[in-house]
């Protein structure tokens, strides 16, 4: 779940109904706790399983290569478990460029559009996976291509929220 929604549900679950976001922690400090919470109950499992989300969304980062993909999310900042989806951004430029691609090398998706047409529309495929013994879904957001010069600011701690192929494998090399 995104740290949004899993905020909200979390605040429900404990009878807060109406919560305003400054009283939720910040997304870094739900990060802090779900690195935490890997590093005691997953230590076994979820480096292994984080590689291997990242060499899946690799893989999707070489064949969508001129649509600029960045991997975020989960897999990116290395919280990621099984259970993950990957998100790859695409900087297209045209809208359509992505499902066009997608559907000249005949690899099926689905597409979801944004709620009252706010934000980008996401596609939707599934890629099998022989590490984990089960198909990952990828989400692929496509964003303009003029999105990217602000993509790659850090957050608050200097981290990047996002990173292209060449940053990805910088990453796998420090694993």
């Amino acid at each position: 779940m995104e740290y949004g929604p899993a905020k909200r549900k979390a605040a429900r679950m404990v009878g807060r109904h109406s919560v305003r976001p400054a009283e939720l922690p910040d997304n870094l400090t739900v990060e802090d706790e779900v690195r935490s919470y890997l590093e005691l109950f997953c230590a076994d499992t979820q480096p292994a399983e984080l590689a291997a989300l990242r060499r899946v969304a690799a893989d999707w980062m070489e064949r969508l290569a001129p649509l600029r993909p960045h991997l975020t999310g989960a897999v990116w900042r290395g919280t990621a478990t099984r259970l993950s989806a990957v998100h790859l951004q695409l900087f297209c430029d045209d809208p359509k460029q992505a499902e066009l691609l997608l559907l000249d090398r005949r690899i099926g998706y689905e597409v979801d559009s944004p709620t009252g047409g706010d934000g980008p529309y996401v596609l939707t495929v599934t890629s099998p996976c022989a590490e984990l013994g089960e198909p990952v879904t990828v989400h692929l957001s496509v964003l303009d291509h003029d999105d990217l010069r602000g993509a790659l600011k850090p957050d608050a701690r200097g981290l990047s929220l996002r990173g292209d192929l060449a940053a990805l494998r910088r990453l796998e090399s420090r694993a």
